[in-house]
């Protein structure tokens, strides 16, 4: 009988954390989901129209990733763009500011393409500062040469 009744605890409290935990609501990627009409859902994207406003969708975000370490927020004059720095799945989230039928949501699932990508820019931004420090010198070396010779 007292196995029955820890069988029955155990059970009980099992379902119960179950009930709670998606009564949080669903997630992409990890990321938390806004209510709203999914436009496109891809294994790597995920599009919503919410009626909510961009203010009210922002401060949704905002409540939903505190406390998570490496996250940024940037205002856009058109959009708000919450970008993770970590090694969570997805990359960011992005919130348009338009308010005709609705506030555009889209989640990213992060990807080589864009890690790649800005690896190869700061690649190329060494060899550009390189470059312009190469000039420079070129520039000075010739008018101090001139300038001794005089």
């Amino acid at each position: 009988m007292k196995r029955m009744m820890l069988l029955t605890v155990i059970l009980a409290i099992g379902l119960c954390g179950s009930v709670f935990a998606q009564q949080t609501g669903e997630d992409f990627l990890g990321a938390p989901v806004i209510e709203g009409k999914v436009i496109s859902k891809t294994e790597g994207r995920l599009e919503i129209r919410t009626p909510l406003s961009h203010d009210e969708a922002l401060a949704f975000y905002k409540k939903q990733l505190e406390g998570m370490e490496d996250i940024r927020y940037r205002n856009w004059p058109d959009q708000s763009y919450i970008e993770d720095d970590s090694n969570r799945p997805w990359h960011s989230v992005t919130i348009d500011k338009e308010s005709e039928n609705g506030t555009k949501v889209v989640i990213m699932k992060d990807n080589w393409t864009w890690i790649i990508g800005t690896l190869i820019l700061r690649y190329v931004a060494v060899f550009v500062v390189l470059l312009v420090l190469l000039v420079g010198m070129t520039v000075s070396s010739k008018i101090i040469t001139k300038a001794e010779k005089k």
